[in-house]
């Protein structure tokens, strides 16, 4: 029989994939044998999905996968904002020359990426970029406060991922960052991370916009099925 946090990280890993869309109503009979897991495991797996931000618990109806609204999607990213701020400012502080020559092979490797097109691998190098700053950073608490709104923003991301042209407009961007890192400055570290996540703000409200207008939604565009996308690409659509 699975174990309680065996269940939690499988299903956890599955809403970021997509595999259960927003809104869908997670059935716990169906989901403990899926798992091979009791009724009172997948119920506590659901109580900690709940305090992730990714469930909602309703009374006599069950849970479902939650869905974040674009103006919690901006709120969360706000706090990121904030959070990798710091993360980058630290890094710059931290950075060794063993991970100033890693980021500047990122750096040669996202370019490259952008100027063939090949956005699939831009989108993992994305996530390899803002993982590593953490790793330089160093700092367990604002890892486990990311975690946890990254997982709550993993719908939003998605369409990110589908916005025409935001690799080269993210691209710049990231530039800034590294070259700020490896060049040890704090300041600038920290202003660079926090204008690349405000221009995510800027785009999902866009996005919104867009709805708004009655113009197609990003879905409408791209024939691409949100559990086709893999979760790496996913996370880091930024």
């Amino acid at each position: 029989m699975a174990r309680n946090d065996d269940v939690h990280a499988r299903l956890r890993a599955a809403i970021l994939r997509g595999v259960y869309a927003p809104r869908q109503r997670l059935v716990e009979a169906e989901l403990a044998e899926e798992y091979g897991a009791s009724r009172f495991t997948l119920r506590n797996a659901l109580i900690l999905l709940a305090s992730d931000g990714l469930v909602e618990l309703q009374p006599n109806r069950g849970a479902r996968v939650r869905e974040i609204s674009l103006a919690e999607a901006l709120e969360i990213t706000e706090l990121r904002q904030q959070v990798e701020g710091i993360l980058a400012a630290r890094a710059a502080e931290k950075v060794t020359e063993e991970q100033s020559a890693f980021l500047l092979d990122l750096d040669e490797r996202m370019r490259t990426a952008v100027a063939t097109g090949d956005f699939l691998t831009y989108a993992g190098l994305n996530g390899t970029l803002h993982g590593t700053i953490r790793d330089i950073a160093d700092h367990a608490t604002a890892r486990r406060v990311l975690d946890q709104l990254h997982g709550q923003l993993v719908h939003h991301q998605f369409q990110l991922a589908l916005v025409p042209g935001r690799p080269h407009i993210s691209l710049p961007e990231h530039r800034a960052i590294i070259d700020a890192i490896r060049s040890r400055d704090p300041e600038r570290a920290r202003a660079a991370m926090s204008a690349h996540v405000g221009s995510v703000a800027q785009t999902l409200t866009a996005l919104a916009e867009q709805r708004a207008d009655g113009e197609p939604s990003v879905h409408g565009r791209f024939s691409v099925a949100h559990n086709s996308t893999p979760a790496a690409a996913v996370d880091s659509a930024d």
